[in-house]
């Protein structure tokens, strides 16, 4: 069975299928041979979910053209393409103006303005919820994962979080939820029962949330995979 690795300081291994097949996420003094006689003891239920990841049905397709429409935080805006000497775009009401050009098409327009505003978004409410569990926002990156929200990490002594831009494609209280979960990895680098109290304690309805999170992201349409 194949498998990736990840090695962290966390008190337990855990094993997760997304996109990539199966992740194992272990203790940093995990010995490989308790590991792969943990996946002995769990094959059924991994190969069971491994199935279940490749029968489920693609992502759908986003028809992106004038006049389409485009769900960004909870608002509706309407696509308004046309092409211009300059690649661009804004946001003008409930318009998103892109303007295209001879080597940008409106995909990649498209794209560029979502991570943009993603950057602005995330970006003041990392500072905004960071008082709600007592610590300072560290500098945010933006992330084009296709199986992960979010991370949390330390090197040399700063903290770094990054966040799929994607989630602005998802209801604005989701997106808190999983900037809140990355601000509590800076009291716990773990998912320990004292990690979620720090998570519930900033967002109580965190399990809510994190179902919700996991059936609407499988429902992104493939243009931003």
């Amino acid at each position: 069975m194949r498998y990736r690795l990840r090695r962290s300081r966390r008190r337990s291994t855990g094993l997760r299928i997304d996109g990539d097949g199966l992740l194992v996420a272990a203790p940093l003094r995990a010995r490989i041979g308790d590991i792969e006689s943990l996946l002995h003891q769990h094959q059924q239920w991994v190969l069971d979910k491994l199935a279940a990841w490749r029968e489920r049905p693609p992502p759908p397709q986003l028809s992106l053209h004038d006049g389409a429409q485009i769900f960004v935080l909870d608002r509706e805006l309407t696509v308004n393409i046309a092409t211009a000497g300059r690649a661009g775009w804004q946001v003008d009401g409930s318009t998103l103006h892109l303007r295209t050009s001879a080597t940008v098409d409106a995909e990649k327009c498209l794209k560029t303005a979502l991570q943009a505003l993603a950057r602005t978004h995330f970006g003041a409410r990392l500072q905004a919820l960071a008082p709600l569990l007592g610590v300072v926002a560290p500098p945010l990156r933006l992330s084009s994962a296709r199986t992960r929200w979010g991370s949390c990490s330390r090197r040399n002594g700063q903290a770094t979080i990054m966040l799929n831009w994607k989630l602005l494609l998802l209801p604005a209280a989701l997106g808190d939820y999983v900037a809140i979960h990355e601000l509590a990895h800076l009291h716990e680098m773990n998912h320990s029962p004292r990690f979620w109290s720090h998570v519930a304690a900033a967002c109580p309805d965190w399990q809510a949330r994190r179902a919700e999170l996991r059936r609407l992201g499988r429902q992104l349409p493939a243009f931003v995979g």
